[in-house]
């Protein structure tokens, strides 16, 4: 390890010699140095004996010594002073705001200083009441200038102020003013984020468009709402030759939600395992993006530790009851990702122990904290899903079909079949029998599917019921399973392709802008299922040309193999407008037109809805207020699932999250830029 990041790791089997009653062993590796891991590397190695007892040794090795490096000098720097700018993350337009930049005189002598900001079309600026720019600045002092700033323009704009010290015959405490031989000017840029008014909404309409030698074309018309706030509306279109591609260009934000929970991390560390382990299997995986990814997975491993209970098993927020589906889902993620960073095999041992332990006498695993999703139970008892999911579980990490533990789970499982009426149940049971390899299951699970999937053209999917929303996230989740179990078979014919591909048309559609998709469970298995069909299809052969255009606005995009993961995007200008989509060539190309726009806050309450109230008065300056706020539920579940309450606070303003209390229902607050994250643990109707 160097700096608490571990850079080599690897296991190497012992020769152990045994002299006057003590057993000992050698083992040699070889490690490449460079001055990033100076000044010196710690080195662990542990030992699992057969009583299964670990013994654990580390030593310190200099660097230096190898690299010849010098030892460390000091060098003192000064800035004769200062230039500090105060203001918010973001403002809301309309808004105004003080903007206050403070000088700070080092000097042991007084100073003339004049402040003057950079000219900008992006805001305006007015001289507050004390318009005096150019003061004195005596010996270790002082000196705040204001200005009243409005922006006129919405996005990220810059603000820049420079502060001088100038020559001048003015006498400042006694004492004619002294000029600096250096560092005689100080500028600041700070950035600062203008919004649009109202509520963000977004609009994505996704295609995956493989031409094979002919021309495909889609349509997709743009439209505003009426009451679209004023100059807050942009959309772009977006092309990549990869169907993982959009997700590989956005592997910190496929969710644009927080992560301050265990499943939620896990959703951000898992795709990142199935991306590898298809440009691997693709031979296209370079050294930086291996370096990306695994950055990503380094960093969930840690923070997942938060959640690690002291019996190996997982929870949520990390405390309560252990949590039988998280814990399976760390179990087939860590190891996964073992193959690509070090994780400690007690970790994944322990995970997989304790799930042992939580099992029936008929085999089933017994379901222990709650369900991620509830709409996931649908009337079926939670131990056949559990038992569902940590088996696939065990057979995704190549445990053998005779294991004592897979060969009960999977009987268990068949006893129910014939019960099951749960579509989510069916889909999951189909892919776990198909990774064990029993056809005659399989085939049977897979008629009850047939029976009640949901064809619209080219595209194929299944949702939990015939009342439920098409994009809904546990239909995303469902048609997902059916996906990896389809293509889970030791053949594919080219049937198998062409029904996985009608999957694939429709899981498309429901990616958000960011790659991902509604939640975090469907997020995770669909890109699973998405990354092994793109490695069943993969071609390294082909190019195409997609071409968007309007009546007024035209824009090509090149696909082709050397830029199939190069994320392509382009404003579009003509909107409101019809565009049409046309691809031609031999490649595949993944299409996203988006739009971006505000609307008026919402009035009316519909499934959820906040009841603020604000204390305080907001005449009086350096004032404290107090926000008090209800959530309600309204929906046709008893219960929601886990509620995250976004609170963004108002512009110049910090909140003090120590008066929200942890208790029955509040788990976790967190604070992000300007931004406080409530998460609930659930809402009663």
């Amino acid at each position: 390890m160097s700096r608490g990041v571990i850079v080599h790791h690897g296991y190497e089997k012992v020769e152990v010699k045994s002299s006057n009653g003590a057993a000992s062993g050698t083992v040699s590796f070889k490690l490449s140095v460079g001055a990033d891991l100076a000044p010196a590397v710690q080195i662990l190695a542990y030992c699992v004996l057969p009583s299964e007892n670990v013994v654990a040794r580390s030593t310190k090795f200099d660097i230096e010594k190898c690299l010849g490096l010098a030892p460390p000098a000091q060098l003192t720097v000064f800035q004769p002073f200062f230039l500090e700018l105060s203001l918010p993350y973001s403002i809301i337009r309309g808004e105004i705001f003080e903007l206050k930049a403070t000088v700070f005189n080092y000097l042991s002598k007084c100073i003339m200083v004049k402040v003057t900001p950079a000219p900008s079309s992006d805001y305006t600026l007015k001289a507050s009441s004390d318009d005096q720019y150019s003061s004195c600045l005596c010996a270790n002092g002082r000196k705040t200038f204001k200005w009243i700033l409005t922006p006129s323009v919405l996005g990220v704009l810059n603000i820049t102020v420079s502060a001088e010290a100038e020559a001048s015959q003015t006498v400042c405490d006694n004492e004619i003013v002294s000029v600096p031989e250096r560092g005689r000017i100080d500028t600041v840029t700070r950035s600062l984020l203008v919004q649009a008014e109202g509520t963000e909404k977004t609009e994505t309409y996704s295609w995956l468009l493989c031409p094979k030698g002919n021309s495909l074309s889609e349509e997709v018309n743009l439209t505003l709402p009426k009451d679209v706030i004023e100059g807050s509306a942009r959309s772009t279109v977006s092309v990549i030759g990869d169907i993982l591609g959009r997700a590989l260009s956005n592997l910190h934000g496929l969710l644009q939600m927080p992560y301050g929970c265990g499943e939620q991390n896990m959703a951000i560390l898992s795709p990142n395992i199935y991306i590898l382990q298809y440009l691997e299997n693709t031979e296209q995986l370079t050294s930086a993006i291996r370096e990306r990814a695994t950055g990503f997975l380094k960093s969930g491993y840690q923070r997942q530790m938060n959640y690690r209970h002291i019996s190996g098993a997982y929870s949520t927020f990390g405390h309560g009851d252990e949590n039988t589906w998280l814990t399976a889902f760390v179990l087939r993620s860590f190891g996964k990702a073992q193959k690509y960073i070090f994780i400690d095999p007690q970790i994944i041992q322990s995970a997989k122990e304790w799930l042992i332990s939580r099992r029936d006498s008929d085999g089933c695993f017994i379901q222990q904290g709650r369900l991620f999703n509830n709409r996931m139970k649908g009337g079926v008892n939670d131990n056949v899903t559990m038992t569902a999911y940590i088996t696939a579980s065990l057979l995704e990490l190549e445990t053998p079909v005779t294991d004592p533990v897979v060969t009960k789970g999977l009987s268990c499982l068949k006893s129910v079949i014939e019960d099951v009426k749960n579509t989510y149940t069916t889909a999951l049971l189909t892919y776990t029998f198909s990774l064990a390899r029993d056809a005659d299951t399989r085939q049977q699970l897979f008629k009850k599917l047939e029976d009640v999937a949901i064809s619209e053209g080219s595209r194929l999917h299944w949702s939990q019921s015939a009342s439920a929303d098409d994009s809904d996230s546990l239909a995303v989740e469902i048609s997902s399973y059916v996906l990896l179990a389809a293509l889970t078979a030791d053949s594919l014919t080219s049937a198998d392709l062409g029904f996985a591909n009608r999957i694939v048309s429709w899981l498309v559609k429901q990616q958000n802008a960011y790659g991902g998709f509604s939640s975090t469970q469907d997020t995770v298995v669909a890109l699973q299922a998405l990354s092994l069909y793109a490695t069943k299809v993969f071609s390294s052969d082909g190019s195409s040309t997609v071409t968007v255009q309007s009546a007024a606005d035209t824009h090509h995009f090149d696909v082709n193999q050397d830029n199939k993961l190069l994320y392509q995007e382009k404003q579009l200008q003509n909107v409101p407008a019809k565009y049409s989509i046309e691809a031609k060539g031999s490649a595949c190309a993944s299409v996203q037109v988006c739009s971006f726009y505000n609307i008026p806050t919402p009035t009316e309450a519909k499934t959820l809805s906040i009841d603020a109230k604000f204390e305080g008065d907001c005449k009086t300056l350096e004032q404290n207020f107090i926000l008090n706020f209800t959530v309600k539920y309204g929906g046709p579940q008893k219960t929601t699932n886990m509620l995250i309450v976004d609170i963004k606070i108002l512009s110049g303003f910090t909140a003090d999250t120590s008066m929200v209390r942890l208790g029955k229902y509040v788990e976790r607050v967190d604070t992000k830029e300007d931004h406080v994250i409530v998460y609930l643990t659930e809402v009663n109707k």
